[in-house]
C-alpha cells in the first residue's frame, strides 16, 4: 500500500471487518475509531451515549480522531458510521497527507437486514421497534450523510460482493 487507509460508511456497512482484513493480508497496523474510544474511556460506546450523552461523544470522537491520523504508524483506520458527517473531522482527513478514504457503500435492504439483527447494541436505533421504522430511519440517515460519505477518494459499490472481492478493489485502486 502506498497511503494511509480510512474506511467510512454507514453502520453496518463492514468498515471494521474491511478494515481488519486489509491489515492482515497488508500486515499494516489498523485501529476501528469505536474500538479505540472505548479503550480510551473505558466506557462502551452505548453507555458513553447513555450517560455522557452524544455531545460529549462527538467531542471525544474528534480528538481520538485526530490522535489516529496524526499517527503515521496506523496504515488502516476504521471510522465509526457518523464521524465524517461531524464537525470538521472529514476536512481534517481530507487534510491528512498520503491518506485515502474509501466509503462503502451498502444497500438500503442489506444494511437494514443487517442492522435489525443487532440494533440493541447500536445506541442510535435501539429505540425503532419494526424493521419498517429502521429503514426509514436509514434512509432519511443515508440521504444526510451521503453528501459527506461521497466525498471519499474511492467509493466501493459492496452488493453481491464478498469481502474478499471487496478488499481486493481496495487494494487495486491504492497500490
Amino acid at each position: 500500500m502506498t497511503k494511509r487507509i480510512v474506511i467510512l460508511g454507514y453502520m453496518g456497512s463492514g468498515k471494521s471487518t474491511i478494515a481488519e482484513k486489509l491489515s492482515k493480508e497488508t500486515t499494516k497496523k489498523m485501529v476501528d475509531l469505536d474500538d479505540y474510544i472505548e479503550k480510551k474511556e473505558k466506557l462502551s460506546i452505548p453507555q458513553i451515549f447513555k450517560t455522557k450523552g452524544e455531545i460529549y461523544f462527538r467531542k471525544i470522537e474528534r480528538a481520538y480522531l485526530k490522535e489516529l491520523l496524526d499517527d503515521s504508524t496506523i496504515a488502516i483506520i476504521s471510522l465509526g458510521g457518523g464521524t465524517p458527517c461531524y464537525g470538521d473531522h472529514l476536512e481534517l482527513i481530507q487534510k491528512t497527507e498520503n491518506l485515502a478514504s474509501v466509503y462503502l457503500s451498502v444497500p438500503l435492504k442489506t444494511l437494514t437486514d443487517r442492522l435489525y439483527q443487532e440494533k440493541k447494541n447500536r445506541p442510535l436505533i435501539s429505540h425503532l421497534d419494526t424493521k419498517e421504522m429502521l429503514e426509514d430511519f436509514i434512509r432519511k440517515h443515508l440521504f444526510e450523510r451521503s453528501f459527506y460519505y461521497n466525498q471519499a477518494d474511492i467509493v466501493i459499490q459492496t452488493e453481491s460482493k464478498s469481502v474478499d472481492k471487496i478488499t481486493d478493489e481496495i487494494k487495486t485502486k491504492l497500490l
